[in-house]
């Protein structure tokens, strides 16, 4: 059985170390932690973006962490590859740089990697070294909206174990089929073996996230467990959305994963509000007709004229290079481009947002339309989990 931690917290400097120190004591956390254990802390550091922005794991939850394993005789390493910007830069602007000042922690963006086997249909992943080597990996994910995968919680912040330009590389390979990406993100994590995953949802993220696009919703709450995929589940059932929606979860059930029933230790908020991410179909039907689909039908990125500064982060990480611009504006090749959402996440000014072609939503309501039943058309009129109800 995995056992699921959930308390209620704000970001207090006095009692938030506290809390989270017992959490990981009652999730065992001294017996794993020993002297001279190797540990590493891997929050989210997607770009450099200030707390209040909820984009990335808040320096507290980071600090106490940090504190925590020192205090059991652990050496330290935090480490990210961040999609934008230094992992120095990202640190400052977040604040975590502060926070840990003083301790005695290795700060190191990944670098080096080693390819290991994990099977069908992937084979080979190669995957940074220091998460691989570690004795120990605390992740620190934060809960936000995400516009490909739609929730990037505990497994999907694994992923910046994937070292730099790899992961666009991945993303190119595993193109518009989100549930490749998934199963992905489910070897990656089988790979690292967090040992404790503790989820900063204090200050959560709702809307088009996980980026700049996003928007911060205070959620107070924070969650840990010893397996990421039940912190997931967990999170699933506090926002209302049936647990298979989110593709890392299915996938990881296919894998028998997590193994056996899971408690939940605390009270569960009921957040039945919370704004997710419109996702539609990537494409559907006969192969023939999915380049005119992608072009005419498919939810797409798109700049906002107004706020968008051209400068240049989008085009240059976009995997499939499917962005060009002028003196005026950035452009989109929509053929060639596969709705990994890469330039909504790290814009840094939130120009981009997700949209749906106008002839794609006449279609998608007809299609609906004729294929609803009474109860299901019932259901689609409540707050259904791809929603935007605010």
């Amino acid at each position: 059985m995995s056992r699921v931690i959930v308390q209620p917290a704000t970001y207090d400097p006095v009692n938030l170390p506290v809390q989270i120190d017992m959490i990981l004591d009652s999730l065992g956390g001294r017996d794993t932690i020993r002297p001279g254990t190797r540990v590493l802390l891997k929050p989210n550091l997607l770009a450099p973006a200030p707390p209040e922005k909820a984009i990335l794991t808040h320096p507290l939850v980071v600090r106490a962490a940090a504190r925590y394993a020192l205090d059991c005789g652990a050496t330290v390493q935090l480490s990210d590859s961040p999609a934008m910007g230094s992992i120095e830069r990202v640190l400052k602007t977040s604040g975590i740089q502060n926070a840990i000042a003083g301790l005695p922690v290795e700060v190191r963006a990944f670098s080096a990697s080693r390819a290991i086997e994990v099977g069908e249909p992937f084979q080979r992943i190669e995957i940074a070294e220091d998460a691989l080597d570690a004795d120990v990996v605390i992740n620190l994910p934060k809960l936000k909206t995400h516009g490909q995968m739609l929730l990037t919680l505990g497994v999907k912040n694994l992923f910046g174990c994937i070292v730099g330009y790899r992961k666009p590389e991945w993303h190119l390979r595993a193109g518009i089929d989100r549930e490749m990406f998934a199963q992905l993100l489910v070897h990656i994590y089988r790979a690292v073996r967090p040992a404790i995953t503790l989820l900063d949802g204090i200050l959560a993220m709702e809307g088009e996230g996980p980026g700049m696009g996003g928007t911060p919703r205070p959620l107070n709450v924070i969650m840990a467990g010893t397996d990421a995929i039940a912190v997931d589940h967990t999170v699933c059932q506090m926002l209302g959305l049936p647990s298979e929606q989110l593709l890392t979860n299915r996938f990881a059930a296919q894998m028998g994963l997590p193994d056996g029933l899971i408690e939940v230790q605390g009270d569960l908020p009921q957040v039945r509000d919370f704004c997710f991410p419109e996702m539609t179909p990537l494409v559907f039907g006969p192969r023939i007709f999915h380049g005119w689909m992608r072009k005419h039908l498919v939810q797409r990125p798109a700049p906002a004229s107004a706020t968008c500064k051209l400068c240049g982060e989008c085009w240059k990480y976009c995997p499939a290079k499917a962005i060009s611009h002028d003196r005026r504006r950035v452009t989109f090749d929509y053929d060639r481009c596969i709705r990994c959402y890469c330039c909504l996440e790290i814009c840094p000014h939130g120009a981009l947002h997700a949209e749906e072609p106008r002839f794609g939503k006449i279609f998608r309501r007809v299609v609906d339309r004729l294929t609803a039943t009474p109860s299901s058309a019932t259901a689609k009129c409540s707050m259904g989990p791809y929603s935007s109800p605010r």
